[in-house]
């Protein structure tokens, strides 16, 4: 059965709109990408959320981030089973094929997936809990983050999970051979932020675990 469909017309138009100018005015670039391959500085994870638009934070053009997306922003510890891996296989490719010099894990305020994280573990999602959500098992990565906030006021206990799904990433990065290798090396740097969708605002990680500070 065919399944597939055109795009809707105003994707199209989207489309010849953006090859009619932004590629027309850089035709030499695009094909410099296309014959030299990619050679990104930075890896990016962050959220699936569509307000989360990580090249415009940062005023980036094609070639310049490795993007890897996913519910939560969550990198999940090494796990060599054998079984499909897609955010380990993209990391793998990012430090071990590309090199990219840091590696940025990108979180955001109103966040879906940490906020049903924190309902499954607080036991008001129990939906999440069975085990053929996908969406559950994957939050399970996020269950010890949760395990530090629980004791928090109601109120800050969600924006505190924010970060933790971060920092959480953070300690599974370094659990993979290459890139803790590539940290002691010197030659990888690891980044933690999160961006506040209402204010445009950006924090990062620095020193001690939870203290973040304004970019």
């Amino acid at each position: 059965m065919n399944v597939t469909r055109p795009l809707p017309k105003y994707l199209v138009q989207r489309y010849h709109g953006w090859k009619a100018t932004v590629y027309s005015e850089n035709k030499a670039w695009y094909r410099r990408l296309a014959e030299d391959g990619q050679r990104p500085r930075a890896m990016v994870i962050s959220c699936c959320d569509s307000r989360v638009h990580v090249t415009s934070i940062f005023g980036a053009d094609s070639g310049e981030f490795f993007i890897h997306r996913n519910i939560a922003n969550l990198v999940p510890a090494y796990a060599p089973d054998g079984e499909p891996h897609g955010t380990s296989a993209a990391v793998e490719f990012a430090v071990t094929s590309l090199r990219v010099a840091h590696l940025i894990v990108m979180g955001h305020t109103q966040c879906g997936g940490v906020a049903g994280c924190h309902a499954m573990c607080s036991g008001h999602a129990p939906e999440l809990e069975d085990k053929s959500s996908f969406v559950g098992r994957w939050m399970d990565i996020l269950r010890p983050g949760y395990d530090r906030i629980k004791d928090l006021p109601d109120d800050q206990q969600v924006s505190a999970l924010e970060r933790e799904a971060v920092m959480v990433s953070i300690d599974n990065l370094m659990t993979f051979p290459f890139v803790k290798e590539a940290v002691e090396k010197g030659e990888l740097t690891l980044h933690a932020m999160v961006h506040n969708i209402a204010d445009g605002t950006l924090v990062q990680a620095e020193g001690p675990r939870g203290n973040f500070v304004e970019v």
